[in-house]
């Protein structure tokens, strides 16, 4: 009853405000805290994801990209983690889910003060002897800018 309630009392703002006020609200919430002027940086020497044998010795790649939630002293908050976007893959993904962990990062600071944030998080999964994937940059064996 209660939901009910909260819904048509958006609804009932809704209708009673012009398009404009509508679209600064929705920033407004979108936007949450302020943004950082450092963003955190990856502390870890190896990077702590380790692809599952089975699809390695298939040559199966993927991307996973999580959302991890970095505190104020860079710790991260595993319980927090999520996959927004799954690589296809669910042993893929688990194993992405099973790195965060290990992570460390430098935080992130506005006005020279430490900030929690959340970020999004890619992690690929790439087989040296398979084929890229698309999106991948190739670099050619004689460098960048080469010519042929």
């Amino acid at each position: 009853m209660r939901r009910i309630l909260v819904l048509l009392l958006l609804a009932a703002l809704t209708a009673c405000i012009d398009k404009q006020t509508a679209q600064n609200a929705i920033e407004a919430i979108q936007s949450g805290p302020e943004k950082p002027d450092v963003l955190p940086a990856i502390l870890n020497e190896e990077l702590p994801f380790h692809y599952p044998s089975e699809l390695y010795a298939r040559k199966v790649q993927g991307n996973t990209t999580l959302r991890i939630y970095i505190d104020a002293q860079g710790r991260v908050h595993p319980e927090s983690t999520m996959v927004v976007e799954p690589s296809g893959y669910p042993a893929l993904d688990s194993a992405a889910v099973a790195g965060v962990p290990a992570l460390r990062f430098r935080p992130a600071s506005l006005r020279s003060q430490p900030l929690a944030v959340a970020i999004l998080f890619p992690v690929l999964f790439r087989h040296p002897d398979a084929a890229p994937l698309p999106g991948d940059t190739i670099l050619k064996k004689r460098g960048v800018g080469s010519r042929e």
